[in-house]
């Protein structure tokens, strides 16, 4: 069975505090956007929706190509 956070608390804005673990867990920063979903039995399904050019490194490497660095990359994603 996966661990338990500590419950948060709705502020009347409708925010909440993502615990700690959560966030180190998920990798989240500060920005970060976040996609919820619910499950037709109810259940809540919370996943990071923001990636990071660094994230996709190697995603796409064929063993026939060469590599592109993410220096490399930068002029495509600006």
């Amino acid at each position: 069975m996966p661990a338990m956070s500590e419950p948060t608390t709705m502020s009347v804005k409708g925010q909440v505090t993502i615990p700690r673990d959560i966030r180190e867990r998920l990798g989240l920063q500060a920005g970060d956007k976040i996609a919820w979903t619910i499950l037709s039995n109810g259940t809540v399904v919370v996943r990071p929706k923001t990636r990071r050019l660094s994230d996709l490194v190697g995603i796409l490497n064929r063993p026939e190509q060469p590599g592109v660095s993410v220096d490399e990359m930068k002029p495509f994603a600006e």
